[in-house]
């Protein structure tokens, strides 16, 4: 399944295949499916009594905009959720048509002696594909059309390989949750997440829930660091707690009962690097009166980029983690009560 949720395009703003193809798998095991006028789809599974507990995974993906066709044929575009040094040279699929293309520049075979010594800049980047004028490009492709990385998923050796596991690992947790639990809970896919963690606001508001676990992915960091600096987490080491980022300072109760939860039963865990990054939990955390929220991720190579690099048993571990954290909060109702 993380291979159809890695290879379907969703861009923050154009989720609508993602959404289609969660709904078909989830409908069937819930009692209400609502998909709102923001794109979001949101699920519950038994009675919406208390505790009222929602789970949340954004369905968008990075990718970027078309802003302007050249006379040429070339497509201008500003990217969404991306850094423009991991775009040169890519491999890219855009708009209704998933027209083809590539992320270039001028040619270096046609680049001055004196021009070759610099860095090429974001501005001088455009998308080529393979058309030699305006008018048959805009036959395909339109101003505001989303595009993103063409990349193809595989896996070896318990690894796998693949665009946009931030977020459809989080995706793919909340679906089996649903497929192998009987909890009685709310299940939010979200939209824009990378564009400002803006479908979860909307989803936050509409349940209002006791109790929320956004479910995310985070980068991992295998690289030299320098000495007694804290290390990013790195795969193949077990989920990732979050106790602070840019957008929350989880709930010290709940993080507190997800890392009993994990040494109790034997889960490797790692501690994400405080005020880091910033997933749903930050909006959502500051519903109506406030929500208890914490944060449980999984540790990818090289997100926001065209390939990002997951071990299979840190999602594995991460669905178990989530399981027993959810059977620990049902049972303690200082929590929620």
């Amino acid at each position: 399944m993380l291979k159809e949720l890695s290879e379907l395009i969703g861009v923050s703003g154009g989720e609508e295949r993602v959404r289609a193809y969660i709904k078909g798998i989830v409908a069937p095991l819930c009692d209400e499916v609502i998909e709102d006028a923001y794109g979001n789809l949101i699920v519950r599974r038994g009675k919406a009594d208390k505790p009222r507990i929602l789970l949340a995974a954004h369905m968008d993906e990075v990718g970027f905009i078309i802003t302007a066709i050249e006379k040429s044929g070339f497509l201008r575009f500003q990217p969404i959720g991306l850094i423009p040094h991991v775009l040169l040279a890519k491999r890219v699929v855009i708009g209704k048509h998933d027209t083809p293309g590539v992320i270039t520049a001028k040619p270096i075979h046609l680049v001055k002696k004196e021009e070759a010594l610099k860095m090429v800049t974001p501005e001088e980047y455009f998308i080529d594909i393979g058309v030699s004028n305006e008018q048959k490009a805009k036959k395909i492709i339109e101003i505001g059309d989303l595009g993103t990385f063409d990349t193809q998923y595989s896996e070896k050796n318990g690894i796998a390989y693949g665009k946009a596991f931030d977020d459809r690992i989080g995706c793919l947790m909340l679906i089996q949750m649903l497929k192998t639990t009987d909890f009685p809970l709310f299940c939010a896919f979200t939209t824009q997440e990378e564009a400002g963690l803006r479908g979860a606001r909307i989803a936050g508001y509409r349940v209002s829930p006791d109790i929320a676990l956004a479910i995310d992915s985070t980068a991992s960091g295998e690289w030299p660091i320098e000495q007694d600096v804290a290390a990013y987490p790195e795969i193949g080491k077990g989920p990732v707690i979050s106790i602070a980022d840019r957008s929350i300072i989880c709930d010290r109760d709940l993080v507190t009962l997800v890392r009993e939860t994990a040494e109790k039963n034997g889960i490797a865990y790692q501690d994400k690097i405080p005020m880091i990054g910033g997933t749903d939990a930050g909006p959502i955390h500051m519903t109506k009166t406030g929500v208890r929220t914490a944060v449980l991720q999984t540790a990818a190579r090289y997100i926001h980029s065209s390939l990002s690099i997951v071990a299979q048993k840190d999602i594995d571990a991460g669905v178990r983690l989530l399981t027993l954290s959810l059977e620990a909060i049902f049972k303690k109702e200082s929590l929620w009560n």
